[in-house]
């Protein structure tokens, strides 16, 4: 039984030691949405400010789960006065609601480079599941800065959510939409084990 509890023991140590962390380049991404307005003209937004991470178990990140956060004050519409009203109580209230988070719990393929991320999005102090529609490209080894290898792989995220279902402003349809266009692409570094242990 000893000798079972130390295999036991050793296999789950090692699938733990089997972890990958990738890290975003936020040089090289983007978090973003689109709405309508006045049922003609798309806005396009981003978040300056986010950070994102995937881990996975497996090389070719067939199990990743994926990690974001953003800053809400930090909403970017290329319109100071909306960015502005976006950030009030009438739409985001950044101040009480300060971060949008997204987790996955499940990662699926669905054909090719073309994947599902179902998970669990976090706006205006509202969480509902959402699934994403992912392509992944990668993961591919290439040389990076002052020519060390690095692994990495880049994903695309689209999907639409209703903002009504987040209690997110009560401006008429006919004004804003409700619903709301996630467009998203991140390029990931994969972090050596010795760095991802130092993090800890």
């Amino acid at each position: 039984m000893k000798t079972l509890t130390v295999l036991a023991a050793c296999l789950f140590v090692s699938g733990v030691s089997l972890a990958q962390s990738w890290t975003v380049d936020k040089a090289h991404s983007r978090v973003g949405f689109t709405v309508t307005h006045n049922l003609l003209a798309e806005v396009d937004g981003n978040f300056k400010t986010f950070d994102a991470k995937v881990t996975s178990s497996k090389p070719d990140l067939s199990d990743a789960v994926f990690e974001l956060t953003a800053d809400v004050a930090s909403i970017n519409t290329d319109n100071e006065r909306r960015d502005n009203h976006l950030k009030s109580p009438d739409f985001f209230d950044a101040a009480k609601f300060p971060t949008l988070t997204f987790k996955s719990t499940s990662f699926k393929k669905v054909d090719g480079k073309k994947y599902t991320a179902t998970g669990d999005l976090t706006m205006h102090g509202v969480t509902k599941p959402v699934t994403l529609d992912v392509t992944m490209v990668g993961p591919v080894k290439m040389k990076g800065q002052g020519g060390k290898e690095q692994e990495k792989v880049g994903f695309k995220i689209a999907s639409s959510v209703k903002r009504s279902d987040f209690s997110i402003g009560t401006i008429p349809v006919v004004v804003v939409s409700d619903e709301v266009e996630l467009k998203a692409s991140g390029e990931f570094v994969k972090q050596e084990a010795n760095a991802a242990e130092a993090k800890k």
